[in-house]
């Protein structure tokens, strides 16, 4: 063989070795670590975290898990997916209807793991909306959704508390019921830690000599995962 086939050879074989790790970088990470409330008892202040070691040994803290959206992307199934206006009142009559707002989902203060979850909004409204009322959906006083369904991706989201408030507007102008809840969104720092584990064996492996790398791709792909 030649000395430039070799050279090809050699290099497609590094080449190799070093997309098989950046296709682990890139794999999506799912896992998502459980989330725990912490309450302090003096204050009463509530903090959610993936990491309970951190406040298992302090005086005062209660520790207890909690359970979070499945991150799922739609709203759950029998929830309308827009606003559905009736016309069987006179125009009189609709505007003086006293509309009962309530929210399905987050039916409690919870907590999201970013970015691996989603926030499902999901609301009912009684009696139906007559034609040209709606419902407007908030994430921290910007509207971000009319109807009674909505889904937020947290990766958009910085980590801490958000509010979620939802507002009945009616077409002539009065503002009825709304509903509010607040939700937390915390870093998965399971992700980030593979993330930096993956990182730091692509960094590992493109300093290895030619010779070791070689010697890697050799053992196969999974010598070089690892």
């Amino acid at each position: 063989m030649s000395l430039l086939s070799k050279r090809n050879l050699l290099r497609g074989n590094i080449q190799l070795g070093a997309l098989a790790i950046m296709a682990s970088l890139c794999a999506p990470l799912s896992n998502a670590a459980p989330i725990y409330k912490v309450i302090d008892e003096q204050t009463g202040q509530v903090t959610f975290t993936d990491r309970p070691q951190s406040y298992e040994d302090q005086a005062g803290k209660q520790v207890s898990q909690t359970s979070v959206n499945t991150g799922e992307s739609s709203a759950p199934k029998g929830m309308p997916s827009e606003v559905r206006g009736n016309t069987d009142l006179p125009a009189a009559a609709a505007t003086n209807i006293n509309y009962q707002l309530s929210m399905i989902e987050p039916s409690t203060e919870r907590a999201y793991q970013r970015p691996a979850q989603s926030i499902v909004i999901a609301l009912d409204v009684k009696p139906a909306l007559q034609n040209g009322d709606q419902v407007s959906i908030y994430l921290d006083d910007k509207e971000i959704a009319q109807g009674l369904s909505a889904s937020i991706a947290t990766v958009d989201l910085q980590p801490g508390p958000h509010s979620i408030r939802a507002v009945v507007k009616k077409v002539s102008g009065q503002t009825g019921q709304q509903v509010n809840r607040t939700v937390h969104v915390i870093q998965n720092t399971l992700i980030l830690q593979n993330k930096k584990k993956l990182a730091e064996q692509l960094l590992a492996y493109e300093r290895l000599p030619w010779h070791q790398k070689v010697l890697l791709k050799m053992r196969g792909n999974d010598a070089v995962s690892q």
